[in-house]
């Protein structure tokens, strides 16, 4: 099991930019398959992106395609998530998970043992 602490949310215009980071304690963090996941008011949590143990392989949600980047620094326990050209329907709370047992890359939250207690973004036009 590891603890996650998300971090980097607050308020931004339209086609600003928010750094989010996911920080995991243990020295095992690198282990662990990462993922981020948002939830907005009265919808279900979705997935978002996601990134393997070694940092290589990653895999982002249609909506977040090209405007997001997942990346890892394994030697501070952290995954990042670049937000560029945020949109309104991208404020919601944001959550990182992270899973040891993953064989692959996932996208459904209950493939995910581990959470952080999430941090909130707003884009405002």
């Amino acid at each position: 099991q590891v603890q996650l602490v998300e971090s980097g949310g607050g308020l931004v215009q339209v086609g600003g930019s928010l750094r989010l980071s996911c920080t995991g304690s243990g020295r095992t963090f690198s282990w662990h398959v990462v993922g981020w996941f948002r939830q907005a008011p009265g919808k279900e949590r979705e997935f978002v992106a996601t990134i393997s143990r070694s940092g290589i392989n990653t895999y982002y949600a249609d909506s977040v395609k090209g405007r997001f980047t997942i990346s890892r620094d394994n030697a501070k326990n952290t995954v990042y998530l670049q937000m560029n050209s945020l949109k309104t329907e991208d404020t919601a709370v944001y959550y990182c998970a992270a899973s040891s047992d993953l064989p692959h890359l996932a996208t459904g939250p209950d493939e995910y043992a581990d959470w952080g207690q999430g941090t909130q973004v707003t884009v405002s036009s």
